[in-house]
């Protein structure tokens, strides 16, 4: 006979945006019921943002040691592969008891390690467990989708589930995709002195702001990286102890071989086996539907992170679980607001966005201001050599900012004050008359925002005041 357990919240999937609904859930005074299958802590702490940035920080010790003469300084780095990886598991395992099955019971939340499956609106089966709940929120993430391309089945092939655990630093890494994942483990696996090519069917950092991305491919291309953009790939192949892509261009066969063949061409929702059909819940090939409340078409059902979008990162899996707790806890009819929703891509130098791009601000105002300041204007910048890229700022004519783009160092910390004043709907005046200490890299955003007022306050009717003023002493 099956265990059976009534609880008042039930999690299904114990990635970013389940841990944080089950943990702000139990400590708010709920009986809440965590149900994952496969690791805690999900994509981001076993295959996604935290071994990935492990692995760039790597990369990045190592460029900075072959790249340091300018500051009078010699030395080449020494890369040894096996400690590398020992690097990314020693990272993963020290977050991971924060994620842990053990935390998660210690703050009073029954945790149940099995396939759940809906058996009717307000039930599922988890192992040998019925649960009945008040209210179920599905958080079952996403997992690498794989595309359609002739000779993948019979190929090893490497995805972010598995690229990290390699023994060996491959000699020429392929990688099919020019996304962030994409771009992030090209640029990694460069600067560890790997051979890296990218395939890609459009273009590179299609998402972001082409001008800003025109700048980020120059860069990549200067380190050795090749880029084939706009490139189909037919079909793969092993060869040679490797695997060969066969590609096509303007009409145009080419083929490249490498050692390894990374497949990184977006994220599919696990929407599977879950039984969301007897629950009342639909789902397409984007993932599950939810209205502005997180709802599902059965309003006892909430459904968030990855597996519900639209956005497939960890900080909007923390966002949403906010909204879900307000909702399922304090019926309180709180609503997603995504007009200041920040991404980087974590590149050297690191591409930030946050709010509306130029092209989408043309089309919603028509008119609008675009305000630009570089890093090689940037003291701190400068002293550091790290003076590529600019910060690029989108605002009404009246100042209301509505975008900002930033491709440079610490664009991602950079990102954060132009995320807060998005979402405050400040003005640009707000930043200009920040007071930042000097010198940091923090200076470029208000610069940018002083630009704003440079036209008038340099005019010749500015001057023509300043002039009459004098007159009087």
């Amino acid at each position: 006979m099956n265990a059976r357990i009534e609880t008042d919240i039930c999690v299904i999937g114990a990635g970013s945006a389940g841990l944080s609904v089950a943990a702000g859930a139990s400590q708010m005074g709920a009986r809440t019921v965590l149900v994952e299958r496969a690791k805690m802590g999900g994509d981001c702490l076993n295959y996604g943002c935290v071994p990935s940035k492990a692995l760039l920080a790597a990369g990045r010790r190592a460029r900075i040691a072959n790249h340091s003469a300018g500051f009078g300084i010699d030395s080449h780095a020494t890369v040894d592969f096996a400690r590398v990886q020992a690097h990314v598991a020693g990272v993963i395992a020290a977050i991971a008891p924060h994620d842990s099955v053990e935390r998660f019971e210690g703050l009073g939340v029954t945790v149940i390690q099995a396939d759940a499956r809906f058996t009717g609106p307000d039930e599922l089966v988890a192992g040998d467990t019925v649960v009945r709940a008040k209210r179920f929120v599905i958080a079952t993430g996403s997992r690498p989708a794989v595309p359609p391309v002739p000779g993948l089945d019979n190929l090893p092939y490497l995805t972010n589930e598995t690229i990290f655990g390699v023994p060996e630093k491959p000699t020429h890494l392929l990688i099919l995709g020019g996304g962030p994942i994409g771009l992030e483990m090209a640029q990694a696996h460069r600067n560890l002195g790997c051979e890296v090519t990218v395939i890609e069917m459009a273009s590179i950092a299609g998402k972001d702001d082409p001008e800003l991305v025109e700048l980020l491919r120059s860069g990549l291309a200067a380190e050795g990286i090749r880029l084939l953009e706009h490139t189909k790939a037919l079909g793969v192949a092993a060869k040679g102890g490797g695997v060969c892509v066969m590609t096509e261009k303007d009409g145009v066969a080419g083929e490249v071989a490498g050692s390894h063949l990374l497949v990184a061409t977006g994220r599919a929702p696990n929407v599977e086996g879950l039984g969301l059909e007897a629950a009342g819940v639909r789902y397409g090939r984007k993932g599950i539907d939810v209205d502005a409340r997180l709802r599902t078409g059965n309003k006892r059902i909430f459904a968030i992170g990855d597996v519900a979008g639209p956005y497939q990162f960890t900080h909007m899996a923390g966002y949403q679980a906010g909204i879900v707790i307000r909702n399922a806890l304090f019926r309180l009819p709180a609503k997603v607001d995504y007009s200041a929703v920040p991404w980087v891509t974590f590149t050297e130098p690191e591409l930030a966005q946050v709010g509306m791009s130029e092209a989408e601000a043309r089309e919603r105002h028509g008119e609008i201001r675009l305000l630009r300041w570089g890093f090689h204007e940037n003291d701190r910048a400068q002293a550091e050599r790290e003076t590529e890229g600019y910060a690029k700022i989108v605002t009404l004519p009246n100042g209301r900012i509505l975008g900002a783009t930033i491709l440079g160092p610490q664009a991602g910390e950079l990102i954060a004050l132009w995320a807060l004043a998005i979402s405050q709907k400040m003005k640009i005046g707000a930043i200009a008359s920040l007071i930042l200490p000097y010198p940091t890299l923090g200076e470029v955003s208000k610069r940018a925002a002083g630009s704003f007022y440079t036209p008038k306050l340099f005019s010749e009717r500015t001057r023509k005041i300043v002039r009459f003023l004098l007159k009087f002493g």
